[in-house]
């Protein structure tokens, strides 16, 4: 009977939640022995969630083709006039809308 697992996957499995551990608990420690953050450091940690949306988002809007693309261009003018949920209501319409219509 085999086993369910390699022993190699559950290394590598246990190697990156440890490394993501370390790095998450590394930088609440870094920030938190610090009197004050300095600016460049604020600044560099203000710029985190407009980078985590962009390495999300950009993939899908290059490979994700004409339907994806255009609901994301759709979904960004409606998210500068409305609130997030109704802006999400309006990408999945038009996707729904483009995929029937594209095929």
């Amino acid at each position: 009977m085999e086993t369910m697992f390699h022993t190699q996957t559950l290394l590598i499995i246990a190697a990156g939640a440890i490394a993501t551990y370390l790095t998450r608990i590394g930088g609440y420690v870094f920030i938190t022995r610090m009197k004050r953050i300095p600016p460049r450091a604020e600044a560099a940690l203000n710029a985190v969630p407009a980078a985590v949306l962009t390495t999300l988002v950009a993939p899908a809007a290059v490979t994700g083709g004409l339907d994806v693309t255009l609901t994301m261009a759709v979904a960004l003018l409606a998210g500068l006039r409305i609130s997030l949920l109704p802006m999400l209501g309006v990408g999945w319409i038009v996707v729904m809308i483009l995929r029937h219509v594209i095929g």
